[in-house]
């Protein structure tokens, strides 16, 4: 499988769990790929 690289760009007002431009590698699948898209007004994917 590939893998894709998760940038956090926004935070959630409240609970700022993780930092602000952190970069996480994760598998592509369509789990995760349904999660990010969930959140895609937070997140952006870094090639």
């Amino acid at each position: 499988m590939s893998t894709i690289k998760i940038k956090q760009v926004k935070s959630r007002i409240g609970a700022p769990a993780r930092k602000l431009n952190r970069v996480v590698e994760h598998e592509s699948t369509p789990s995760i790929l349904g999660m990010v898209d969930k959140v895609k007004h937070l997140v952006t994917i870094v090639k």
